[in-house]
């Protein structure tokens, strides 16, 4: 890697054997898993969440893990046990990307999806700049995950497009 080099994106196979997952995230300042929603895909993101918290020892606390929730349909069954699910693992959820041919067309284009005409492309866009600003604020999730040290360090707030997060519980 050059030395020039600020930001990396790896873009991981799935089922990584252990070596290889605690070599990919050792340095790691941030670790995204995108989830789909189906039972199969929710299942897999199960394990390979277990593997990061377990096997490459990625601690919570050090707030450099979240989850997008993928190629979604809000208001379907899928969706809610997508978030449902996502909701009890005490990750964040930075985004939620819906099921849009915005994405196929700009992939088609040779586009990125900021690329697009904003009025087409809008809430697209929105879910997109939200993965990009927890992106870009790891050196605060950083410094916010140092200042807990000593302190008694609970669950990170959960994010939810179900429900409010509750206020006031620790």
């Amino acid at each position: 890697m050059p030395s020039e080099t600020v930001n990396l994106v790896i873009d991981s196979p799935t089922g990584l054997h252990h070596d290889d997952l605690r070599e990919i995230t050792r340095d790691a300042t941030s670790i995204l898993v995108p989830v789909l929603p189906s039972p199969m895909d929710i299942h897999a993101a199960a394990r390979c969440i277990a593997d990061l918290l377990l096997v490459a020892k990625v601690d919570r606390r050090d707030r450099k893990l979240a989850v997008i929730a993928n190629r979604t349909r809000k208001n379907t069954k899928s969706f809610t046990k997508l978030m449902r699910f996502l909701d009890s693992l005490g990750i964040p959820i930075i985004a939620v990307l819906r099921d849009s041919q915005n994405f196929v067309y700009a992939a088609e284009k040779g586009l990125g999806i900021l690329e697009m005409q904003r009025s087409r492309a809008l809430p697209d866009v929105e879910q997109v700049n939200k993965v990009m600003q927890w992106l870009d604020s790891w050196p605060e999730r950083r410094r916010n995950a140092s200042d807990e040290t000593g302190a008694r360090r609970g669950p990170f707030s959960k994010i939810s497009f179900l429900h409010k997060p509750q206020t006031g519980t620790s």
